[in-house]
């Protein structure tokens, strides 16, 4: 029954080596890797070596004395952890000497171990107690009642702190495994062994537990853990799971694979997948133990309609919610013409489901007004990349990562919104005994975790003025076109040459040199010149004669720009300049910040493009999808979120169909957002609970959670991954399934009966998804896009590897126009917003989460300078006004951020980040300018005025919400 939970390990990380030793063990022979531990190279061959202290997610140890073997020749009994195979060698694992040997160091530690094995709640999955029996252990001749750690006064209280898992010092075996996870897998060193000898604990931070340490509750050591003594409260709880699925998170852009561990229908825990491609067995505290939202008390499970949004709700049945929107949609086209409704797809549901929606738009309601919450984070991204390497996709794969010299991050808080790929980051960063660390540039506003942190220090950190990105990324190009650094081999050969001669003009002109644009970012010029060097001609101790590798990664700091689609083609042609696109180690990543944001920008989101990234203009691919969709479409592109907002309040977009986006609390101008919605007619919301949005709908129908789904997630990576029904759907229907039921209430039939037949049509229509498939994926753990006849079978992990998409890479002028957001008198600081580790984007599955444990309120961080010249001191309430409107969040002075810079996070709704956040957008795609909002900030003394009426009508919102479920319950 526990067969589940008992993966193979083969103790020590397998050798990357090219070369091959052969040796015998056990009388076997075996050929592995040059480097290859003994212990590794036994499970290869067959055998398994008793161990505590191994385990192949972190380098040998050597501590535990339970893996010692005999090498014919040698003397003694070596640990076949740290010991490397060599060829010819002759190792035995099984000797009476061995076996007395193990039996006495396990004797040892069973000394000092409680034995209530019986009422563990590691029983079952304890490898204390595998190894015990391993080795034959069958008594304790030293008895149980000498000093020891459990027992009385002896025995330290259990640390339940952390609202996830408890630490019971009574059990530690002091492995180091746990401390050892920490420092390599997570990359925080929050862990370290205090005292000495017998005295020898784990301790947290200073000792005062692990919620008060720099413990960033990722887990690592609860799985590196051999025994109950880190372990889950939901394990505590419920005790051990009877089976597993394989499944993708439903958090950020990284995607991790996990093993969901079950009783039933019920999640145990969340494990990190070994075989996950995207994060290789580690995760973060939201996607390993923040998953409870999915039953949360606040889940709705019944259609709802109302007339007005002032109206109570009413509970109705699937069948009278799907009518009576179909019915709105349909009497509002009547009325106001085809073109007066449209739909935003959801960038936390599947590619399947986004794919449906998008063609309901298309086919049911007659337009193409459909749109993602991509408008709003990387719409930039598309247009950038796609104009100069003729596709939207990011280069590499994260564990690309792991081969670069130097690492660009632009933008992007990585360790905050991408924490496992933070971690590899990190990882890469400082080095390790076989090579030294990646040298690391850090172009921010703000002082970011990877700018100083353990073991971790940017070479350069260009603190640029917010807005500046552009003249920064020029001046860095002007550096290298200068001083002669340019990859001109590989821009001969990969590059278009006269746009690469118009561009090299442009940046060589004197005003765009680092001591020209000082004033405009606020950044040093030798800082400037040396940073780019260093990106060019990596370190001072770079291998001769090695080509270097440099990567760029970059987040919503580079796209939520009013240039933000500038600065991307500015990334890219730093890149191409460089040649550093199309291998190991470089290119130019997107850090994609929702689950599926790649998936719904793939799947046809946007109103000019079918999925695929194909326009819909083009006269030969919409012939394509008529004939399978059986429909006329039309050739012209729709709305953007944007242009409905101001359709509606010019009263010519009155119906909207939102999936799984919660845009009041998301998009910027909330004021605005709330009136466009206001005007309309007829709002349909599809979510797991009552959102922002929703509060302003007239038909809500019940979501379902990735745990209540079947269906694909892809990641920044373009990383294809299975998504596994773990439970039934709470409200009886999956996402897919109700906008399968709204299409044929609209006359448009739809007749799927499992999401593989959607992605079945998706391969069939999208050419970069021809060779994608269930069995595909399932049997190869994942696949990456593009994935056709012309790829690998799992598709392709690194692009533009011999030309790019577009064919010749295309240099792009960029020329620095300054943002319309200056500071005034009246609005004297700039204010910047971004996400915290804890939480997740609004915060509608994390806020119902322990995680508020972590950050419970969002808070605005100011300068001490700015602080001290205001009367601000730390947590005083102070009001942030802009000529878009006012709130109110307690401060945090701090020096992480720059004088003349704020910045807070929009976790919550309640702080009304959004409502300051103005209509500003970038030039090409509409793409908010989020990180540059001219603010004033002054101590108050109550909410604003827009916090006041939210809570009123919050309070409203719920009030009618009640008095539904009330009314339903009583019937």
């Amino acid at each position: 029954m526990l067969e589940h939970l008992k993966n193979t390990d083969c103790g020590t990380p397998a050798s990357l080596s090219e070369e091959l030793v052969t040796l015998h063990i056990d009388g076997r022979e075996v050929t592995v890797p040059k480097g290859t531990s003994l212990m590794r190279a036994a499970v290869d061959g067959g055998i398994k070596v008793p161990k505590l202290c191994a385990t192949d997610s972190l380098e040998p140890f050597g501590s535990c004395r339970l893996c010692l073997v005999q090498i014919e020749g040698r003397k003694g009994f070596p640990a076949s952890c740290t010991t490397p195979a060599e060829a010819g060698m002759k190792v035995r694992t099984q000797s009476p000497q061995l076996q007395e040997l193990r039996k006495g160091v396990m004797e040892l530690y069973i000394s000092d171990h409680p034995l209530d094995c019986l009422t563990c709640s590691s029983n079952g999955d304890c490898e204390l107690q595998d190894m015990a029996g391993v080795v034959g252990l069958r008594e304790v001749r030293y008895g149980m009642d000498g000093a020891n750690h459990f027992k009385g006064e002896a025995r330290a209280e259990v640390d339940t702190s952390n609202p996830y898992f408890n630490y019971d010092p009574s059990k530690c075996i002091v492995c180091n495994r746990c401390v050892r996870a920490c420092e390599e897998t997570q990359g925080t060193f929050a862990l370290t062994i205090s005292g000495r000898g017998f005295e020898s604990r784990i301790t947290a931070g200073q000792g005062d537990g692990f919620m008060a340490s720099d413990c960033v509750s990722c887990g690592a050591c609860v799985q590196a853990c051999p025994t109950a003594t880190l372990q889950e409260k939901t394990v505590v709880e419920l005790g051990q799971s009877e089976h597993s699925e394989i499944t993708t998170c439903a958090y950020c852009g990284v995607g991790c694979g996990f093993k969901a561990e079950m009783k039933g229908e019920q999640v145990v825990r969340m494990v990190p997948w070994k075989d996950g491609k995207a994060n290789e067995g580690h995760a973060c505290v939201k996607g390993r133990f923040a998953w409870g939202y999915a039953t949360h008390k606040d889940r709705i499970t019944q259609p709802m309609i109302r007339a007005k949004i002032t109206d109570p709700w009413r509970e109705v049945s699937w069948e009278e919610a799907i009518g009576h929107a179909a019915s709105e949609f349909r009497r509002i086209q009547a009325k106001h013409g085809r073109d007066s409704i449209g739909g935003i797809t959801s960038s936390r549901c599947t590619n399947e489901e986004t794919y449906l929606v998008q063609k309901l738009i298309r086919a049911a309601f007659g337009n193409n007004n459909v749109d993602t919450c991509a408008r709003v984070c990387h719409s930039p991204t598309g247009y950038g990349l796609g104009q100069t390497y003729g596709t939207s996709a990011g280069t590499q794969t994260f564990k690309s990562v792991e081969h670069s010299d130097v690492i660009m991050v632009i933008g992007a808080n990585p360790t905050a919104a991408h924490p496992v790929f933070g971690s590899r980051m990190k990882k890469r960063l400082r080095g390790d005994a076989r090579r030294a660390g990646a040298g690391l540039i850090v172009i921010d506003p703000r002082e970011i975790e990877l700018v100083s942190s353990p073991h971790v220090k940017a070479d350069y950190h260009l603190q640029l003025k917010p807005g500046t990105n552009v003249a920064m990324i020029t001046a860095l190009a002007h550096v290298i076109v200068t001083e002669g650094w340019l990859a001109d081999a590989y821009i001969d050969e990969r590059c278009d040459a006269k746009s690469f001669a118009q561009w090299k003009e442009f940046v060589a002109r004197p005003e765009n040199s680092p001591e020209a644009t000082a004033d405009i970012t606020g950044v040093a010029p030798e800082l400037v010149r040396g940073a780019a060097r260093l990106y060019a001609l990596g370190s001072a101790d770079h291998p001769q004669g090695r080509q270097v590798n440099s990567a760029i990664y970059y987040g919503l700091g580079v796209t939520e720009h009013a240039q933000g689609s500038t600065m991307v083609m500015g990334i890219a042609n730093l890149a191409m300049a460089t040649g550093n696109v199309g291998r190991e180690g470089v290119g130019v990543n997107p850090l994609r910040g929702q689950n599926n944001v790649q998936g719904s920008c793939d799947m046809g989101s946007f109103p000019h493009e079918l999925p695929g990234y194909r326009h819909i203009s083009d006269s030969i691919t919409r012939a394509e999808f008529e004939g399978a969709w059986g429909v006329k479409l039309s050739p012209e592109p729709g709305l953007r979120i944007p242009n409905m907002f101001e359709a509606a309040l010019e009263g010519s977009f009155m119906g909207l169909y939102c999936e799984g986006e919660d845009i009041v609390q998301s998009d910027p101008n909330t004021q605005h957002v709330t009136a466009a919605l206001s005007a309309m007619e007829c709002v349909v919301v599809q979510d797991i609970f009552l959102n922002e949005t929703a509060k302003y709908a007239h038909v809500f129908l019940p979501g379902s959670s990735f745990m209540e789904k079947d269906g694909t997630f892809t990641n920044a990576e373009r990383r294809i991954s299975r998504v596994t029904q773990l439970m039934q759907p709470l409200a009886g229907y999956a996402d897919w399934e109700v906008t399968q039921l709204l299409s044929n209430a609209l006359g448009y039939p739809m007749n799927y009966g499992h999401p593989r037949e959607i992605m079945a049509e998706i391969a069939a229509l999208t050419p970069t998804f021809a060779g994608v498939s269930y069995e595909k994926i399932e049997r190869l753990g994942s696949v990456q896009w593009p994935c056709n006849e012309g790829t690998e079978e799992a598709g392709t992990a690194i692009m533009h590897q011999d030309r790019f998409v577009r064919g010749k890479g295309r240099f792009i002028i960029t020329q620095y126009v300054a943002t319309d957001e200056k500071v005034t008198q009246r609005f004297p600081l700039l204010l910047t917003t971004g996400r915290i580790l804890s939480q997740y984007n609004v915060g509608a599955q994390t806020r119902r989460t322990a995680n508020n444990r972590w950050h419970g309120e969002d808070r605005l961080e100011i300068h001490p300078h700015d602080a001290q010249d205001r009367g601000i001191r730390d947590g005083d309430w102070v009001g942030i006004e802009s000529r878009a409107g006012q709130t109110v969040l307690r401060a945090t002075v701090t020096e992480r951020i720059q004088p003349g810079v704020v910045y807070t996070t929009f976790h919550f709704p309640e702080s009304g980040a959004n409502v300051i956040t103005t209509d500003s957008s970038d030039w090409a795609t509409n793409c908010p300018e989020y990180k540059v909002t001219a603010v004033q900030v002054l101590p108050v003394a109550q909410p604003s005025s827009w916090q006041q009426g939210y809570r009123r009508f919050n309070d409203q919102q719920l009030g009618h919400l009640a008095a539904a479920q009330l009314e339903m319950g009583s019937q």
